[in-house]
């Protein structure tokens, strides 16, 4: 089993990071940095503007890189590609809790799952030094290859392989995210001008 933290600070109050995560998926300008991501839809979301929350659960779908020979044989034929890609579906989950400026979002992969069960836990909090200017974002992933963890060595290697890709991904996410909030700063900078 893989697991790692990132911790990144967007120079950004939380409200605009907030926003700008959940733009995410759907700017037209994020598709080829996000190239990896082949589909979003929302499955349901619920407000209760009484108490300031959202929750919602939104279904991902992901091309994976190419696959070790040994784990494209253990896919049925659907789920693989002639490349040795793989097409796997999340479900994240969200909470958001305004008065709390406190987002939470849980992504689990619900296909592959005999194969790979992966795992991301992130957060996104005012910084504790400048609460009104900076998001603290801290994402945890967790990866563990199934049906190898008799072959330690084996499923390490995989492990270790998926761990990375997350990474570089994680870095492409907090990037798109850091151009919709400054995207976000001119347009609001502009709306506060025109208005004067």
């Amino acid at each position: 089993m893989v697991v790692y933290t990132q911790e990144h600070v967007y120079r950004h109050p939380w409200d605009r990071v907030t926003a700008a995560a959940w733009r995410k998926f759907t700017d037209p300008a994020s598709r080829t940095a996000l190239s990896h991501v082949a589909d979003v839809h929302t499955l349901h979301r619920r407000l209760d503007p009484e108490a300031g929350r959202l929750q919602a659960a939104r279904s991902i779908t992901v091309r994976s890189p190419p696959l070790p020979f040994i784990l494209r044989r253990l896919l049925p034929a659907a789920a693989s590609s002639p490349s040795g890609a793989a097409l796997c579906h999340c479900v994240e989950t969200s909470l958001v809790d305004a008065p709390r400026r406190a987002m939470d979002v849980v992504v689990r992969n619900v296909s592959l799952r005999g194969l790979i069960e992966v795992e991301e836990r992130s957060t996104y909090r005012p910084h504790p030094e400048r609460p009104e200017e900076w998001t603290q974002f801290r994402q945890e992933t967790t990866i563990r290859c199934r049906p190898l963890a008799a072959l330690a060595a084996v499923a390490e290697k995989v492990e270790t392989r998926c761990a990375e890709r997350f990474l570089q991904n994680s870095a492409k996410g907090r990037e798109v995210v850091e151009r919709i909030c400054r995207y976000l700063e001119a347009e609001a900078a502009g709306a506060a001008s025109s208005a004067i």
